[in-house]
C-alpha cells in the first residue's frame, strides 16, 4: 500500500511514476496495460510502502505510531459497543422485554431458539453442574422413547459454558439468567464489528477503513445480522468467530511477519476456527467453501506450500477438536471438507510437477489436478459414509440437488427447505437497501478492479518459471479476501440465509476499496491524475461518505430507537400456562417443530420431535407426526402418535389453514405430495396424484364425530391452538385418566 505521508514527502517518486507511465510496457494483454504500469511502479517504490504499512506490526514504537494506533483501537471498541448497545436497545424496545412475564420472555425465543435456550435453563435448574451435564448426556426429554446425547447431537456447548459461568460467578443477585444470556450474544456482535474493523484496517493500513466498515455494518443491520429477534440462533454465536478467523488469516498472509508473529497467528486461527466449529452445526459447509478458496489460491501460486499446508491443518485441527468434544460425532468425520482436504494434500504431495512448465502446460495441469482432487474427494466421502453408516446430513444434499433441479422435488425434507424464503435466492431489494447506504457502489468497483488485478497476477504466476511470488503482484491477504467475498457472495445469491456471512465481509472489502492506496493508484494512474489530487481524494472520499451517511441516517436511527412496542401473544401464553398447570410433568407432546421447542422451554414437557433436523430417524418421525395436517384416517394418525409415545397433540390453525405460502409450499401441500394426494384449492396437479379417501385430519377432528372421539379427547382450545389427549388402546379393564378441560 502507498502511504500518504510518503507521497507528501517524496516528490521524486512522482517523476518515477510519470517515467514508467509513458513507457510502452510489454503486457500479454493490452487491455490491462495500466496494471503493468502499476506493477513496474510498485517495483521501484512499493517496498518502502509495504514496510511502512506494517510498521506498527513489526515494532514501530514511536510516540506518533503508538498514539495513532491507540486511537484506531479505541474507535474499533467504540463502534463495537455502539453496535451491541443498539441491538440490545432495539430488542428491548420491540418486546418491552424488561416488563413482560417470564413465560412471555421465553416465548419470544421463537422456533429452534427456544430449544437451545431450554438447555441453558436446564443446566441452571440442575442441582449441580455435574448432574446438569449428566442430564444432557443422557437426555430422555427431547425425544420421547429415546435417550440421546445432546452434547453429541447438538452444538450447545455455548449454553453449557454460560450456565457454568453464571453459577460460578457471584452475579445472580445483580443479573437475571436470561439477561446474562442475551447480553452475551449482543456482546458477540461487538466482537463481530471489531473483527471486521481489523480486517479492513489490515488490508488498507488505515483504521479509517475500519471505521467505515463499522458504520456500514450498523446501518445495514437488516442485511448484516438478525440477532435482535433470533438471539439463540447458532449463526449469531459462530459468525463473530468466523470474522475473527478471517482477520487472523489476513494478518497471517501479510508479508514481513516474524516467525513468532506467524506462530501467534496460527494459534489465533486455530482457536477461532475451533470456536466457530463448536457453535454451529453447519460449520463443515462453511469450511468447505474456505478450503476451496485456499485451493484456488494454491493453484495460481498466491500462497506458499507452507501457508497452504498450515491453513488446511488449522481447519482439520479445529474440526477434529470439535469431533472429540462432541463424543466422536460421525457427521464431522463424514464431512466433505475433511475428505477434500485429505484429497488436496495427497494429490499435491504425489503431483510434484504441478508448478512447472509454461502457461498452457500449467493450465492443463491445474485442470487435471483439480479433477483428480474432486474424484478422490467424493470417493473418500462415499466410503467414509458407508463405513460409518452416516445419513445425518443427507437432507442437505437432497435440498441442494432439488434446488438446482438435480433430484426429485417431492421429497418432504428437501421441499420443507425449498419452500422457506430464507433458503430461496437473494431478493433484489437486498441490493437496493445496500445501495441506499452507498455500500454497493464502492464494493462493486473494488470487486471489478481487484478481479482484474487477480487475473493478471494469476496469469503472471502461471507464466513464471519460478515459484517465487513476483513483486508488485496482488498481495496474498488481499487475494484471499477477494475470493472470500466472491465465493460467499455466490453462496448468498443462491441461498438468502447465507447472506449474513457475505454482507459483513462486504462492508470490510468496500471500505478497503475506499481507503486502500493501491486501488486509488490504479484508478488515478489510468486517468493520469497528479499526486495532489490523489492525496485529496484519499482523504476526502471516506470522510465525505461518512458525512453523507450521518446526515441521511442518524435521524432515522434516533427515531427507530425511540419506537416502543410490546410483546403480545396471549393465545400462546394461555397454552403454555395450561400445559404447565394441567398436564403431568412427564406428559409427551406432539405437534409442529417450532411450537414444541417453545413447549420444551416453557413447560419442560417431553417432545416427540423438535427443530434440530440433523438426524435421519428424527426427520422420519417428524414427517410421521405431521400427518395430523394431512388427509389421514383418525385410527392411522392415532397409531402414528402412539408409536411416537405421544400423550397429547397440539394442532395449530395457522398450519391447518395456512395462507402464508403459495399453493404447493404450504405444509399440508407438502404432505399431500409426499403421500401422493391431490392438493387443496384451484390449480394444476400432477397426473399421478389421486384424491384421498379421508378428509384433512386437523380440520375434521374439530367436528367431534364418533370416529374421532373414539381416539382423541379435546382438552384445551382457543383461537389459535387445539389440544387433544390420545385415548390409549381400548381395553375394558383400563380406565382413562381424568383430565381437566379448560374452556376457551
Amino acid at each position: 500500500m502507498f502511504d500518504l505521508k510518503y507521497f507528501n514527502n517524496n516528490i521524486k517518486n512522482l517523476l518515477i511514476f510519470q517515467k514508467f507511465q509513458n513507457q510502452n510496457q510489454k503486457c500479454f494483454n493490452g487491455q490491462v496495460q495500466f496494471l503493468g504500469q502499476y506493477k513496474e511502479f510498485d517495483l521501484v517504490v512499493g517496498a518502502r510502502n509495504r514496510k511502512q504499512r506494517g510498521a506498527v506490526l513489526t515494532g514501530d514504537w514511536s510516540w506518533g505510531a503508538i498514539i495513532w494506533t491507540s486511537i484506531g483501537w479505541s474507535v474499533s471498541v467504540g463502534l463495537g459497543l455502539l453496535c451491541s448497545i443498539n441491538m440490545a436497545t432495539l430488542h428491548e424496545n420491540d418486546l418491552w422485554f424488561s416488563n413482560i412475564k417470564e413465560v412471555e420472555r421465553e416465548i419470544s425465543f421463537r422456533t429452534e431458539c427456544g430449544l437451545y435456550y431450554s438447555y441453558y435453563k436446564q443446566m441452571l435448574q440442575a442441582p449441580s453442574i455435574q448432574e446438569g451435564l449428566s442430564e444432557l448426556i443422557h437426555d430422555n426429554l427431547t425425544e420421547s422413547k429415546r435417550t440421546i446425547n445432546l452434547l453429541q447431537r447438538m452444538n450447545i456447548y455455548q449454553e453449557v459454558f454460560l450456565s457454568v459461568l453464571y453459577r460460578l460467578f457471584p452475579i445472580q443477585s445483580y443479573l437475571e439468567p436470561i439477561y446474562f444470556y442475551i447480553y452475551t450474544v449482543f456482546s458477540l456482535q461487538a466482537v463481530y464489528v471489531i473483527a471486521l474493523y481489523l480486517t479492513a484496517w489490515l488490508l488498507s493500513g488505515s483504521w479509517l477503513a475500519g471505521t467505515l466498515t463499522g458504520v456500514w455494518y450498523i446501518l445495514n443491520r437488516v442485511d448484516t445480522t438478525r440477532v435482535e429477534f433470533t438471539i439463540s440462533l447458532r449463526e449469531n454465536w459462530s459468525l463473530p468467530f468466523l470474522a475473527l478467523q478471517v482477520a487472523a488469516i489476513t494478518c497471517y498472509l501479510r508479508p514481513h511477519l516474524t516467525t513468532l508473529q506467524q506462530k501467534v497467528m496460527v494459534w489465533l486461527m486455530y482457536v477461532t476456527t475451533f470456536c466457530f466449529c463448536l457453535t454451529w452445526q453447519f460449520n463443515q459447509f462453511i469450511l468447505l467453501v474456505q478450503a476451496l478458496i485456499i485451493y484456488t489460491l494454491d493453484c495460481v501460486d498466491f500462497l506458499t506450500t507452507a501457508q497452504v499446508t498450515t491453513l488446511y491443518l488449522v481447519q482439520v485441527s479445529g474440526l477434529l477438536s470439535v469431533w472429540l468434544l462432541q463424543f466422536c460425532n460421525s457427521m464431522i468425520l463424514g464431512s466433505l471438507v475433511l475428505s477434500f482436504i485429505v484429497s488436496a494434500l495427497f494429490i499435491r504431495h504425489c503431483n510434484t510437477g504441478l508448478k512447472t512448465g509454461g502457461l498452457l502446460l500449467r493450465l492443463g495441469k491445474v485442470v487435471l489436478h483439480s479433477s483428480l482432487v474432486l474424484l478422490l474427494t467424493f470417493t473418500i466421502n462415499y466410503l467414509t459414509k458407508k463405513a460409518l453408516q452416516l445419513r445425518s446430513d443427507e437432507h442437505i444434499f437432497k435440498f441442494i440437488k432439488s434446488k438446482f433441479g438435480l433430484g426429485p422435488t417431492r421429497d418432504f425434507d428437501a421441499s420443507l427447505y425449498l419452500c422457506e424464503e430464507a433458503f430461496g435466492v437473494l431478493p433484489l431489494d437486498t441490493l437496493e437497501r445496500l445501495a441506499s447506504t452507498l455500500l454497493v457502489y464502492p464494493y462493486v468497483l473494488t470487486l471489478l478492479l481487484l478481479s482484474g488485478v487477480f487475473v493478471f497476477s494469476a496469469l503472471q504466476h502461471l507464466r513464471s518459471r519460478t515459484q517465487k511470488i513476483p513483486e508488485g503482484a496482488l498481495r496474498p491477504d488481499v487475494a484471499y479476501n477477494l475470493l472470500h467475498t466472491l465465493f460467499f457472495g455466490l453462496l448468498a445469491f443462491s441461498t438468502m440465509r447465507m447472506k449474513y456471512i457475505w454482507t459483513g465481509h462486504m462492508c470490510a472489502l468496500a471500505a478497503y476499496g475506499v481507503c486502500g492506496m493501491e486501488l486509488w493508484t490504479l484508478l488515478l494512474s489510468a486517468v493520469r491524475c497528479n499526486t495532489k489530487l490523489l492525496v485529496s481524494t484519499i482523504y476526502g472520499v471516506p470522510l465525505l461518505i461518512m458525512a453523507c451517511l450521518y446526515y441521511k441516517f442518524w435521524p432515522k436511527m434516533i427515531e427507530e430507537l425511540s419506537e416502543l412496542r410490546e410483546f403480545y401473544d396471549p393465545d400462546t401464553v394461555e397454552l403454555m400456562t395450561w400445559i404447565s398447570t394441567k398436564t403431568p410433568k412427564q406428559a409427551v407432546f406432539a405437534g409442529s417443530m417450532q411450537l414444541l421447542a417453545g413447549i420444551k422451554l416453557c413447560t419442560g414437557r417431553v417432545l416427540t420431535n423438535h427443530p434440530h433436523y440433523e438426524d435421519k430417524d428424527l426427520r422420519e418421525r417428524t414427517r410421521q407426526v405431521y400427518q395430523v395436517y394431512a388427509r389421514q384416517a383418525p385410527e392411522d394418525v392415532h397409531d402414528i402418535l402412539l408409536a411416537a409415545g405421544a400423550d397429547y397433540v397440539v394442532l395449530e390453525n395457522s398450519i391447518c389453514y395456512e395462507r402464508r405460502h403459495r399453493r404447493g409450499c404450504r405444509l399440508r401441500d407438502l404432505l399431500d405430495l409426499a403421500n401422493g394426494h391431490i392438493m387443496d384449492g384451484p390449480g394444476e396437479n400432477d397426473p399421478d396424484l389421486v384424491p384421498s379417501s379421508h378428509p384433512r385430519f386437523c380440520d375434521a377432528i374439530k367436528s367431534d364425530l364418533d370416529m374421532y372421539a373414539a381416539f382423541f379427547t379435546r382438552t384445551f382450545h382457543n383461537k389459535t391452538f387445539h389440544v387433544y389427549r390420545l385415548r390409549k388402546k381400548r381395553k375394558k379393564s383400563t380406565k382413562s385418566r381424568p383430565e381437566a378441560s379448560v374452556p376457551p
